[in-house]
């Protein structure tokens, strides 16, 4: 099928790959893989026609393998890539868009710490430490290749904010990371569900301006 683009996943051998079918194909003797991790040269080798694009999936995360393409289409576009990128404006503007990119991470990473202390919403004898736990949240959780939900894009800042929140809690002020949990179906969301209530408990506390004891787990975390 080398007159069509696939999605496919790695094969038994390095020329191999399997279809969504099941089925095993080798790639044209003129095809050459092109790796990831040029992603001006993989949209354009993609948009220049049939091509299969490898990816592998481990756990819920999705790899990408590279992409087989025709090796005289490879070549003709790494060799104008190659050009364009030794023009001195193709610096310029490379760098241009890099300090937009830090700009406005800087600006999302204000406004989520933002969105998160207006989550929490802790009685003003509190806010000192809600202050703190925003501060903590946000660098966790907004770097760029991060992972978490405040990356997502599916769901608005607000959302994110108190999922994130949520999330953070579930790893520094419960003993998630050390618990085994039995590989039934269902049991790690039940698990979380029930550390979810914990937490939401413990910050409706910190909400109603309750006095909170010097051993509560989210002053340890913050303090350790």
């Amino acid at each position: 099928m080398p007159d069509q683009s696939l999605t496919v996943s790695p094969g038994r051998t390095p020329r191999e790959v399997k279809t969504d079918s099941g089925e095993y194909l080798s790639a044209p003797s003129d095809w050459v893989l092109v790796p990831p991790g040029d992603p001006a040269l993989s949209r354009r080798v993609k948009a220049g026609g049939a091509h299969w694009l490898v990816q592998e999936k481990k756990g819920r995360k999705l790899f990408s393998r590279g992409i087989w393409a025709p090796r005289e289409r490879v070549e003709r576009i790494s060799a104008a890539l190659t050009q364009e990128r030794s023009d001195p404006a193709y610096q310029r503007k490379l760098d241009a868009a890099r300090i937009k990119r830090e700009a406005e991470q800087l600006q999302y990473a204000a406004d989520f710490e933002r969105e998160v202390f207006e989550f929490l919403d802790f009685a003003p004898c509190h806010a000192a430490l809600a202050k703190q736990m925003a501060t903590a949240i946000a660098a966790h959780a907004t770097p760029v290749g991060s992972g978490t939900v405040a990356r997502t894009k599916r769901i608005s800042i607000e959302q994110r904010a108190s999922a994130a929140t949520i999330a953070w809690m579930r790893h520094q002020t419960t003993g998630y990371d050390d618990m085994k949990i039995p590989r039934v179906k269902g049991m790690r969301r039940e698990v979380r569900r029930q550390l979810a209530q914990r937490s939401k408990a413990l910050l409706e506390r910190y909400r109603r301006g309750q006095a909170i004891p010097t051993e509560c787990p989210l002053k340890r975390a913050l303090n350790p």
